[in-house]
């Protein structure tokens, strides 16, 4: 569910207005909203001292890591700027090296002084590229010394007593010998390598590096509230949102600090944070809410349960085979193993898909794209199911069912009000737009009754729909219904992606199978197993995407387009000190 906000205005005297951030940010509750855009000369400072040293985080070698060197943070910090830098001019410089070695190295080794030696003399050589099938006549008195050739060009050397130009492209002549080029590139290549050796040495210091950039990005959090606040001297003051259940803690603390404070509801058209608090069972979903990074609006409906319940089913079907859900199983237990300090969020969210998926195989007879059903499990497998028409009439009266929710729930909302019935007018459409779909999809007959059903649903849609006092506002809302109408059924035909993509995985998964049991003999059996593992990862890579395009998008979509939802949000964020920074927040070292 949403958790309930209140307004706040928090007043403290001027002069005491860092002393009254400090304590509100130990409080932890309160999630600020600027009253005037926060910059200023220190703050600008904070926030590129801040981008200094995460990049210096981002910089240090992964993997594993040597004992801390003891060194003081900031002076890690800086001397991994200074190897950076040494790591970006010892690759540009051995970038040039290698660009001028691939420029002459046609023209084989020859030490340029010399070439300079004898124009002083009075013999001067200049290097070409001939073109290919193109032919070189040079001048009386000039001798071509063909150096080599290949399907780029002839290269050559023009000597003359006399400066000469060929009618061919010149090149310059360089400045170090081919030798002397390939001894920097190698004296550059074992700097660069001794360079990334020091970087690895401090690999070490990351948590004192990371624990500097969590009090750096403390600092610019506290100068961000600090500027964004207003004043009227002698006193400044501050706005946020705290929710409604830590208001009681927020006035004890006012109480304590002297701070005055205005609490109330969110006035309508504000643009209050978005806390959603659910069962353990439903929280696993917040995992792809925050992975695809969509927040309900304050005033929009957590519809975390239903969204967790129908991607279950979807990422069933799509997915479609029991083998592959043990795989995913087995994976996700792995990687607990692992990664036993890690959030338990998203490897229980895998293991609600894993086993929904386990199910719906069993229940199809499907493992691992083949069509015999194992004897233990025979039993199980429901035989309405192993009919295609069926799996797609399921697929539209799940479709049904999913948008009915949508459109139920909102009139359960305003059930005090005439749109709840434009709410049942949905419902009758979306419900003929079934009976339509099964018509035309699967030749189904189509109930004389629906017609009626679809003409009370209209009627109550354009009656309904808009009250009287937004009408002259949002009359073409009835002028685009016949395309709303349009749009109901495609809605619902779109859950027949279900069947399509899981039966293209299964046909995939059939298809590698034959083709790895094919041939015979013990070459033929390796490769055949090459195939079959080949496929059925390939296969498995397509069935996740296919979730993350299809099954996410049937309720951030379709469903939520009928429920209105707009995932507008943003995430309640509390003015707060983060986990692990230290007490003094670095401030006073700023």
């Amino acid at each position: 569910m949403i958790v309930p906000m209140q307004s706040v205005t928090l007043l403290c005297l001027a002069s005491d207005r860092e002393a009254s951030l400090r304590a509100l940010r130990d409080l932890g509750v309160l999630h600020l909203m600027p009253v005037r855009p926060p910059e200023s000369r220190d703050l600008e400072q904070a926030r590129a001292r801040f981008a200094h040293i995460q990049r210096a985080v981002e910089a240090l070698p992964a993997g594993s890591a040597p004992a801390p060197t003891g060194q003081p943070a900031d002076m890690v910090v800086d001397k991994i700027w200074s190897l950076l830098g040494s790591l970006r001019d010892q690759t540009e410089e051995l970038e040039e090296y290698r660009q001028e070695r691939r420029r002459i190295e046609p023209f084989g080794s020859f030490d340029p002084q010399v070439v300079a030696e004898l124009a002083r003399k009075g013999i001067h050589i200049r290097l070409y590229r001939v073109e290919p099938g193109r032919a070189l006549n040079p001048p009386e008195g000039v001798v071509i010394q063909t150096l080599r050739a290949d399907k780029s060009g002839t290269y050559v050397a023009a000597i003359s007593r006399a400066p000469v130009t060929l009618e061919a492209h010149e090149l310059r002549m360089p400045e170090l010998s081919l030798n002397e080029i390939d001894r920097r590139i190698e004296d550059l290549e074992g700097r660069l390598a001794g360079t990334r050796r020091a970087l690895q040495e401090h690999a070490g210091d990351a948590p004192a590096v990371k624990a500097l950039a969590t009090q750096a990005e403390e600092w610019v959090r506290f100068l961000e509230a600090r500027e964004g606040m207003g004043a009227a001297a002698p006193v400044a003051y501050l706005r946020g949102f705290c929710p409604r259940e830590k208001v009681d803690g927020l006035r004890e603390a006012a109480a304590r600090q002297g701070w005055g404070l205005l609490v109330r509801d969110p006035a309508e058209g504000e643009s209050a944070p978005t806390l959603i608090r659910n069962p353990a069972w439903v929280r696993p979903i917040q995992t792809v809410f925050n992975a695809i990074g969509i927040v309900p609006g304050y005033r929009e409906i957590d519809i975390s349960a239903v969204f967790l319940l129908f991607l279950s089913l979807f990422f069933a079907m799509l997915v479609g085979d029991a083998g592959y859900g043990v795989i995913f199983l087995g994976l996700t237990w792995w990687a607990r193993r692992k990664l036993p300090s890690a959030p338990p969020e998203p490897f229980r969210l895998l293991a609600i898909m894993s086993g929904a998926t386990v199910v719906w195989g069993v229940i199809t007879g499907t493992y691992f794209g083949l069509a015999a059903t194992p004897s233990a499990l025979a039993g199980l497998k429901v035989a309405w199911l192993g009919d295609e028409d069926n799996v797609k009439h399921l697929c539209f009266l799940i479709g049904a069912i999913h948008l009915t929710v949508a459109h139920a729930w909102n009139a359960i909302r305003t059930i005090n009000s005439p749109q709840a019935l434009a709410q049942i007018g949905w419902t009758c459409t979306t419900w003929t737009m079934y009976f339509a779909a099964r018509n035309m999809v699967l030749g189904h007959p189509f109930p004389g009754w629906v017609l009626w059903m679809l003409i009370v649903g209209i009627a109550l849609i354009v009656l309904f729909m808009t009250p009287v006092r937004s009408l002259k506002a949002e009359w073409f809302n009835h002028v685009m219904l016949p395309l709303s109408l349009v749009s109901n059924f495609v809605d619902v035909v779109s859950y027949l992606r279900l069947f399509a993509v899981g039966f293209a995985s299964f046909a995939v998964a059939s298809s590698f199978n034959e083709m790895g049991t094919a041939g015979s003999g013990l070459l033929a059996g390796v490769i055949g197993a090459f195939i079959i593992f080949f496929g059925h990862a390939l296969n498995i890579t397509l069935a996740a995407m296919g979730v993350l395009v299809h099954g996410i998008r049937l309720n951030t979509l379709e469903f939520s387009s009928h429920m209105g939802m707009q995932w507008t949000g943003q995430p309640y964020a509390p003015f707060a000190r983060k986990p692990g920074a230290a007490s003094s927040s670095g401030e006073s070292k700023q």
